[in-house]
């Protein structure tokens, strides 16, 4: 008996190998941690990253170096130390793609403690993904731009299905360099995109622009970052600054 594939040759140019070796790459739980850590925008030593992971030292080094051959991670290495970071803005929208693909049921597990508990609050109500703000305090900024007339939601036809699509209006530039907000216009980077947040369900503001703001609101003070992961906080310049900006009450924001 032979299998309906049995002798069939594989098609010319098939992305399936590289997609498989791709996934399962991610597919391990140590990785996993390791790659939503680094979702922070920051570098990471490989000794934090075993700590973090709950991991020995000589363990974690093994799955770091898969990480880093497999193009997801760029290191560094200054003195004795090894620094690790997602390798680019694309890494980081496929972890965080796939993050809000997980149903509700599989975050919500029961917190081991009221530290445990207060940290997942935060990271809901405001955290760093990759380099934009994420969370109820991303949603927000997003809402109050769209609803300001700054930006738009759209669905293009050729893409029913495919979720929304941000853009900039002129607007919203003018409001971004009112403000103060540098926009990388050059490179090869969409100026805004939609990205799907994981634990509001909804899209909140990312590529350049994302990247400009949240940058801005960490260099203002109008957010803070607060313990050691990706969560941070509006400070009492930030409510008062989005108040003015964008019209948002400072309850929205906490």
């Amino acid at each position: 008996m032979t299998t309906r594939n049995a002798g069939r040759a594989r098609p010319r140019g098939s992305q399936a190998p590289g997609l498989a070796a791709l996934a399962a790459l991610i597919a391990d739980e140590t990785r996993a941690t390791c790659l939503l850590a680094l979702l922070d925008g920051r570098a990471w030593t490989a000794g934090e990253l075993a700590r973090y992971a709950g991991v020995a030292a000589s363990t974690l080094s093994e799955h770091l170096g898969k990480l880093v051959a497999g193009g997801l991670l760029a290191e560094e290495r200054q003195g004795r130390h090894r620094y690790v970071r997602l390798a680019d803005a694309r890494v980081a929208q496929l972890i965080e793609d796939l993050a809000a693909q997980l149903p509700p049921d599989a975050e919500a597990e029961r917190p081991r403690g009221l530290r445990e508990s207060s940290a997942g609050s935060a990271m809901a109500r405001g955290r760093t993904c990759y380099d934009h703000l994420a969370g109820r305090l991303g949603t927000t900024l997003t809402d109050a731009l769209t609803a300001h007339g700054l930006l738009t939601s759209e669905v293009p036809p050729e893409q029913a299905g495919a979720g929304a699509r941000f853009a900039l209006t002129d607007a919203g530039l003018s409001w971004f360099e009112a403000t103060g907000i540098v926009l990388d216009r050059k490179g090869r980077r969409p100026l805004a995109r939609a990205c799907l947040d994981w634990t509001e369900r909804r899209p909140h503001l990312a590529g350049a622009a994302g990247s400009a703001l949240c940058r801005h609101a960490l260099d203002a003070g109008w957010c803070v970052r607060i313990g050691s992961e990706r969560a941070v906080k509006i400070t009492t310049a930030g409510e008062r600054a989005l108040s003015e900006l964008l019209g948002i009450e400072a309850g929205a924001l906490r």
